[in-house]
């Protein structure tokens, strides 16, 4: 039975995807491992009401005492990245005997350095799973900074991935990437798809058929995280500009934009624009309530990564309209599934035109779309199978 320290910037209640992932890493391991978690106090998503700890009968669970910055801002989010990785230093530096490997899902790049260092220096196999390519995703944001954030921070991630045991990398574009740009060997990689937990949507769907409301208005919804990556502000103005009748644009979830995106609304006098929240657990029954999900992100910034809502659409049945940039791998994955309508990210006028055309097509062409995620999503973002192989790296990682 081996001790293995799992490092993860977010967990449970916090209902965020990489959460989830970590938790249900944690609970699969303990099976046949001692496992001790390492994260810090609930934050994500900016404004979220949270509930009570998880049971953890299973596995040992440490909140450490590191600064945190839920808000997006810079300057606090590195300094949030430091101070949780030198709390995990510390952590790692007094339990040296009892820690045979460590598997980090965590904040970069400041986090994963910390910990990839001290791993390297006592001999500790580690396992780097990386969800968004650092510090090009940054760059993008802030392209005035980029390149000095690229220039400092590069070196940085460089040294992170070479000298991790192992790396988990979320597609195939991402892996790819990598190995050009950080002149690492391919079988380092493996490629891991992000899952949700299938069960939770198709238990739902079965309950929740016979209860639908033929009546309502056609729903247009974006469920996730409201900052300011997601590119509300182009949904509401596209939404507008359709002027659709016996429609409404839902807008659930939690965020740094939100208050800010209701006032708005509010002072436009947009009824038709709804904002509800989202409990934890209740994602397949909101978006139950939804015809079309949407899905937009800001250009250059969809990069090699997919969306964590991405699969939970697919897992809903309901057909998908993405602005996001034609080589990301969420176009690829939605033109390969043929479960909706990829656009270019920022652009007012194809989306207006889009929400007219989707909002009068046949109900049977909406569904059949819908359906098609859904047998896309069995496939590559289940659960059952993507959290088999993520563990069976993990151990192999540390018996090697």
């Amino acid at each position: 039975m081996n001790n293995i320290l799992l490092v993860s910037a977010v967990f449970p209640p916090e209902p965020v995807v990489s959460a989830s992932l970590s938790h249900d890493i944690a609970k699969s391991l303990s099976k046949k491992n001692q496992v001790t978690v390492l994260c810090p106090k609930p934050t994500r998503p900016h404004g979220f009401s949270f509930g009570k700890e998880i049971d953890s009968k299973y596995f040992k669970v440490l909140r450490l005492d590191s600064y945190t910055c839920s808000a997006s801002r810079i300057i606090g989010r590195f300094r949030e990245s430091y101070s949780f990785g030198l709390k995990c230093k510390h952590h790692i530096k007094n339990n040296l005997k009892t820690i045979d490997g460590i598997y980090m899902n965590t904040w970069p790049i400041l986090s994963q350095f910390l910990v990839v260092r001290i791993s390297k220096k006592n001999k500790i196999p580690s396992i780097v799973h990386v969800q968004d390519i650092y510090p090009e995703s940054l760059s993008n944001k802030t392209p005035l900074l980029s390149s000095f954030l690229n220039s400092f921070l590069l070196p940085i991630d460089k040294y992170i991935l070479r000298n991790a045991s192992s790396i988990v990398a979320i597609s195939d574009k991402m892996k790819n990437y990598l190995i050009e740009t950080r002149n690492i060997k391919a079988e380092k990689i493996t490629v891991v798809q992000n899952w949700q937990d299938e069960s939770t949507f198709i238990n739902h769907e079965k309950f929740d058929t016979l209860n639908r409301d033929e009546n309502k208005d056609f729903t247009f919804m974006y469920l996730g995280n409201i900052g300011p990556v997601a590119g509300i502000d182009l949904l509401m103005n596209a939404f507008v500009n359709a002027s659709l009748e016996n429609c409404k644009l839902v807008i659930a979830g939690s965020g740094s934009m939100k208050e800010s995106l209701q006032k708005k609304a509010s002072d436009l006098k947009l009824t038709s624009i709804e904002f509800w929240p989202v409990p934890d657990g209740k994602v397949p029954e909101i978006q139950e309530h939804a015809d079309v999900m949407l899905l937009p992100i800001k250009k250059g910034a969809a990069g090699s990564s997919i969306p964590s809502k991405l699969p939970a659409y697919m897992f809903s049945s309901k057909p998908i309209i993405a602005c996001v940039d034609e080589d990301s791998d969420t176009a690829t994955s939605i033109n390969k599934a043929n479960c909706g309508w990829v656009l270019p990210p920022n652009n007012i006028d194809e989306l207006t035109q889009t929400m007219r055309m989707v909002a009068v097509s046949p109900s049977e062409k909406i569904q059949l779309k819908g359906n098609n995620g859904f047998e896309f999503a069995i496939e590559h973002f289940s659960k059952r199978k993507n959290l088999k192989k993520l563990c069976h790296i993990i151990t192999n990682t540390i018996l090697d």
